[in-house]
């Protein structure tokens, strides 16, 4: 009986060789996504300040959670180290072997400065996350459950902690996959108050879909919003995601539906959905279309979490008097697209397709410069490899799972073939 139950689990944790491709394609991609193509050969110090790059906490040399440390030191300098993957940072100078770390210097770039003063720390240095400071895996949780990212603070967040109110929630698709591009927490929703003067649009769908309404023209017009999961795009230098009567009646609604009925209305909402007219322009406009109204004292205070759709960033104002308030606020890098991570993540995807197809071509110029003799050996020898591959699978019990100790009978076999020719 014992013997049968050892045979099912096994025979549960068997997989398909393809299974097993797929599952090492699948890890490969997010190792790169996460590592933004960085294959951790140098420090990345000599870069100066990086607009974003993946980071790692070593808690073993600087347990307050004050330094951090780019991919390669990580793996060269740290290598045994109690280590943080803290995912992506932007605007991070790698501290290895600075002040922070002692008498402890890195062994890829030793001549470093004495503290890099630009650079922010949050808790999750400390291995800490979200308003709950619990770690990421938590050891007291059975099911671990995702976390989501401030754009802002860069603080991770479990979806039960971002504070949303009973009659909203996170937008997603029929699938429950996110349909939203980037996300504010609640605490960082302040600083971007200006957020609120701009078009419903901006807004993902779910949020939209769950946006505070008091009358039924309102609501029907909400009902006719396309998803903004990048359904949006640019015609003539206008966003638009409808009619412009529709476009109309979101801008007027837009204002009222996320500051509470604070915003502006009438022709001032026609103006401020104009505002592409004075966007992506390096700030070409002396004043900007908003006029007055644009938050920037504060005036009107955002408390509550934010789910932007795709491409928000592209519709934010670049006028001077805007670029003005980003810095003033310190989110200057909300207008550069190369600041997001969905422009992160499309680089490394980028970096990994050259990097195979160099591999690719590497492997040809290898063969190429092969002479006959050797080519012959290394295609004879593909084919001994395949035949015998074969030979086993045809005389093996499909029922069984297949060992290590199959698969070096398998080479054994084949040394045993070469050694006879």
């Amino acid at each position: 009986m014992s013997g049968e139950l050892d045979d099912d689990v096994e025979a549960e944790q068997t997989i398909s060789i393809n299974e097993y491709l797929n599952d090492v394609e699948e890890k490969e991609l997010e190792a790169d996504l996460v590592l933004g193509g960085d294959e951790g050969k140098e420090c990345t110090y000599s870069k100066g300040y990086m607009k974003r790059q993946a980071i790692f906490s070593c808690l073993s040399c600087a347990p307050e959670g004050n330094a951090g440390v780019c991919t390669a030191c990580s793996l060269t300098c740290h290598d045994g180290h109690e280590i943080v993957e803290l995912w992506t940072k932007r605007n991070f100078r790698c501290d290895c072997g600075n002040s922070k770390f002692g008498e402890f210097f890195c062994k890829l770039f030793p001549s470093k400065d004495v503290e890099n003063a630009e650079n922010s720390y949050n808790h999750n240095f400390k291995g800490v996350y979200c308003t709950c400071n619990r770690p990421y895996p938590d050891p007291d949780v059975e099911e671990q459950v995702e976390m989501i990212q401030c754009c802002i603070c860069e603080d991770w967040f479990h979806e039960e902690h971002i504070g949303l109110e009973p009659s909203d929630e996170i937008p997603r698709d029929d699938e429950g996959e996110p349909v939203y591009e980037d996300f504010i927490c609640k605490a960082c929703s302040a600083v971007c108050s200006f957020l609120s003067t701009y078009p419903q649009t901006i807004w993902a769908a779910g949020l939209r879909r769950n946006a505070g309404c008091n009358t039924n023209k309102d609501k029907d017009v909400l009902e006719e919003i396309p998803s903004a999961g990048g359904s949006g795009k640019l015609e003539n230098g206008i966003c638009s995601n409808g009619s412009p009567r529709e476009d109309n009646a979101i801008a007027n609604t837009s204002a009222e539906s996320v500051t509470g009925g604070k915003g502006v209305t009438g022709e001032s909402s026609k103006k401020i959905f104009d505002l592409v007219q004075c966007m992506n322009d390096g700030g070409a406009h002396i004043a900007c279309l908003f006029g007055d109204n644009i938050v920037v004292d504060g005036s009107i205070s955002l408390t509550k979490p934010l789910f932007l759709s795709k491409n928000w960033r592209a519709t934010l104002c670049r006028c001077k008097k805007c670029l003005s308030m980003y810095e003033q606020k310190r989110v200057p890098y909300l207008i550069d697209e190369e600041d997001s991570i969905a422009e992160y993540e499309r680089t490394a995807k980028q970096k990994r397709e050259e990097k195979l197809q160099q591999q690719e071509g590497a492997e040809l110029t290898f063969l190429n410069k092969l002479g006959h003799v050797e080519k012959m050996e290394i295609l004879n020898g593909i084919a001994d490899m395949k035949d015998e591959f074969h030979n086993f699978l045809q005389s093996f019990d499909p029922s069984k799972a297949i060992t290590s100790d199959d698969v070096h009978q398998i080479f054994e076999n084949l040394a045993k073939k070469r050694r006879r020719e």
